[in-house]
This record gives C-alpha cells, sequence and structure tokens, in this order.
C-alpha cells in the first residue's frame, strides 16, 4: 500500500513538470485576484464635483452711488436668513450708516455755512448798489443845475460864462464816470453772486444726495423671490457682518430656480477632452437617490489657480435639463461628463495592464493551469478600465496583482500568438 501511494506521488509529480515544460507557465496561486475580458460598450467619462447655481438671477443691490460719496466699503449691520422668500419691496438687509451719517453732519455744516455766505454777499450787493444808484441820481442833479447856471450866466461877463460852462463840463464828466463805475460794481456784484449761490447750490446738492444715499442703506428686494447669499470673489458667501465695496455692491441675489446650472471644474489634463454640448449625469449630494441629466453649455478659455494648490482648473458650466423644486443653490452635484461611448469593445481593469519600456504592454494570463505574460494593444482608456483592442479574447481570466514567481517570464509577443 506504501508503494502504491509512492507512486502515485511520482506520477502526479511527473505530470506537473510535463505540464510546466509544455506551457511554459507557472502553477495559479489561489490568493491571486483574477478577473474576466468582458466586452460591451465602453464609456469615457471625467468625474468631478460641482455646485448649483440659477442660470438666471435677480441681483439685490446695496447703494450704488457708494464711490460718489467717497465711501469705499460698507458693513452689513444685519440681514434676513439665506433661503428667506421675500415678496417685491420686502426687507433685505441694513447696511451700517456710521459713515454716511458723518458725511451727512459734515455736509449740513458746510451748506450753512455757504448758504449764510451766500445771504451776507446779496446784503452787500443790494447796500454797494444802492449807494453807487443815490451818487448817480445827485451827480445827474448836479449836471442839471449847472446847465442852468450856464443859461442865465449869458449875460454875465465873459469870464463868468466860461467858469460855469467849465463846471458844467466837469459835472457832465463826474456823472459819466460815476455811471461807468456803477456798471463796474454792477458786473462785480453778479459775479460774487453767482459765485457764492453756485458754491451753496453746490453744497445743497451733496447734501441731498447724502441723504437720498442714506436712505437706501436699508435694503428691499427688487421682486419676489427667495434670498440666496452672494459670494465674493474668493468664494466666501457676504452675510451678516460682511462689507460690500463700492465698485460692485451686491448684497444678494434672487435666482430664477426654474434653469440651475452646475458649475465644476476640470483640471488642465482634462479639460481637452470637455466640450460644449456633452451630455453630464448628475447627483446630489442631498438627495442621493434623485439623477438628472444635463449638458456642457460653456467651457472656459482661460484657466484659474485653484486655491491651495498649484494645480490649475477650468470653469465648466452645466444646465440642467430637468425642473426640480428641490433643486437649491449652492446644493453639491457630483457630474459624469460623457466624453465618448464606444460599443461593443473588450476592456479590462487598468490595474491589469504593466510595460516594458514605451513599447510593450502586457498582461498575466491565466492560460489552463499556469500563466503567461501575454502582450496586448491597449486602446482608450477612462479613470478605471482601457480597451484592447488586440491579444485577448472575451472571457480570459486576467490578473489584477503580479502573481508570484513569473515577473521574469520572456513575453508571449502578439505576432507571435497571432501566427499560431
Amino acid at each position: 500500500m506504501k508503494k502504491k501511494n509512492i507512486i502515485i506521488s511520482a506520477i502526479v509529480v511527473s505530470v506537473l513538470s510535463i505540464g510546466w515544460w509544455v506551457f511554459g507557465g507557472t502553477a495559479v496561486v489561489d490568493n491571486d485576484i483574477t478577473v474576466e475580458v468582458e466586452k460591451g460598450d465602453f464609456i469615457i467619462e471625467v468625474n468631478t464635483s460641482g455646485e448649483l447655481e440659477a442660470k438666471n438671477s435677480i441681483r439685490i443691490m446695496g447703494p450704488t452711488a457708494l464711490r460718489a460719496a467717497r465711501i469705499w466699503q460698507v458693513k452689513i449691520d444685519n440681514m434676513v436668513d439665506e433661503g428667506t422668500v421675500v415678496d417685491s419691496g420686502g426687507y433685505i438687509a441694513r447696511l451700517d450708516p456710521s459713515e454716511i451719517n458723518d458725511k451727512i453732519a459734515n455736509s449740513k455744516n458746510e451748506m450753512d455755512q455757504s448758504e449764510s455766505k451766500y445771504i451776507q454777499v446779496r446784503m452787500d450787493t443790494a447796500l454797494t448798489l444802492r449807494e453807487a444808484r443815490d451818487q448817480l441820481i445827485n451827480l445827474e442833479y448836479n449836471v442839471r443845475q449847472k446847465e442852468l447856471i450856464v443859461e442865465q450866466s449869458q449875460y454875465e461877463p465873459p469870464a463868468t460864462q466860461k467858469q460855469n460852462e467849465i463846471e458844467l463840463e466837469k459835472a457832465k464828466r463826474e456823472y459819466q464816470q460815476a455811471k461807468e463805475n456803477y456798471k463796474i460794481k454792477k458786473e462785480k456784484a453778479v459775479a460774487e453772486m453767482r459765485e457764492a449761490a453756485a458754491v451753496f447750490a453746490e453744497d445743497r446738492t451733496e447734501y441731498e444726495f447724502l441723504q437720498k444715499l442714506s436712505n437706501q442703506f436699508t435694503v428691499m428686494a427688487p421682486a419676489d423671490g427667495m434670498v440666496i447669499y452672494h459670494k465674493d470673489w474668493d468664494g466666501t458667501k457676504i452675510g451678516e457682518g460682511s462689507t460690500i465695496n463700492g465698485w460692485d455692491p451686491v448684497v444678494a441675489t434672487l435666482p430664477d430656480l426654474s434653469t440651475m446650472i452646475s458649475k465644476t471644474y476640470i483640471n488642465e489634463i482634462d479639460i481637452r477632452n470637455v466640450k460644449a454640448g456633452q451630455s453630464v449625469f448628475i447627483g446630489l449630494d442631498a438627495f442621493p437617490d434623485k439623477k438628472l441629466t444635463g449638458k456642457i453649455v460653456s467651457v472656459a478659455n482661460v484657466g484659474e489657480q485653484k486655491p491651495n494648490s498649484d494645480a490649475k482648473v477650468f470653469e465648466v458650466r452645466v444646465e440642467i435639463n430637468e425642473s426640480d423644486s428641490t433643486l437649491r443653490p449652492s446644493m453639491t452635484t457630483s457630474n459624469r461628463i460623457i466624453i465618448e461611448e464606444i460599443p461593443d469593445v473588450l476592456h479590462i481593469p487598468l490595474e491589469c495592464l504593466h510595460s516594458q519600456g514605451d513599447s510593450i504592454t502586457y498582461v498575466y494570463k491565466k492560460e489552463g493551469i499556469n500563466i503567461v505574460k501575454q502582450e496586448v494593444m491597449p486602446g482608450k482608456v477612462n479613470e478605471n478600465e482601457s480597451v484592447i483592442n488586440e491579444g485577448l479574447e472575451q472571457g480570459d481570466i486576467v490578473y489584477l496583482n503580479i502573481p508570484e514567481s513569473v515577473q521574469d517570464k520572456e513575453i508571449k509577443q502578439l505576432t507571435a500568438s497571432l501566427e499560431q
């Protein structure tokens, strides 16, 4: 019996040895991980996360003339909660009025001073011109008196007549000079009045402008809708305690929720494959069971720096096909962008592929009880799998890991496989 067992064992060893030499492979190890070569539709896609925003929205603006008042930024003292539904004309926010109030007080003081100066100039002008007019009347009377004396002195000696004529000419000259001086004084008075009036009008306009601007520090809704906080240039939301600037004083938005956009960013490696019009499958983190579809409507031509990273990303906007009342701005989305769909091809996981230099790609394939290093010709790839154009057939078994003791085996070339 013992001799019989020895003979059986020797036969088994011989069979295994013959299989080794015949098939040129290595026996399969039970702990190796294998997959079957599949045939079917192959989808190339880019997966990325995004954030919902309304395609169209009304911007709720703070005071639009802050820069004209030399106010560069204003703090939001109070604001309704995000998501609040408001009616047109409803309260949205109140801005800190301290700076505008200081400017109004200073402007009021300047206006009062210019008004006082205007009144003073007007009164001084009135007195000066009245005195000048009185002087003209007196000089005119003096001329008439001198004319009468000349008429009455026709029987007087020639010397007396000559003296009276000289006195008349002198009176006429003084009257004419007074008339010219009055004209100059009047023009000067008019100029001073205009200047004082212009300063007063300018100060009054500034004061009225600041008062009107102050009324805009209580921000009201321009239409019905749901209040969504506006995002600043760095992505932070503007809310209570934030500041708005005079260049773009947006406080919040009222989005049109009927058409939504998923805004996402694609890295510079994948962006060359992303184009407008491509289909997108969209999931919502808030509602995992809800599945939506969309299409790319725009791809940025210029990349931007990703925060806290050296990588460049490109903004991509995806318009959602479905209209859903549960969709809200700022919801996080998962986006599957379909780059290409190849029908009825062989494909295997990327982990199965290995390379020797830059020219040969191979897999570890199961052949019977052995393993061979089989050269393959891979095609297009996606994030997880690769198309196989040559070297494998549907149903072949390939290894995800590198089996032990086969790394040094020679690669079974494609040409040799085709000849066989």
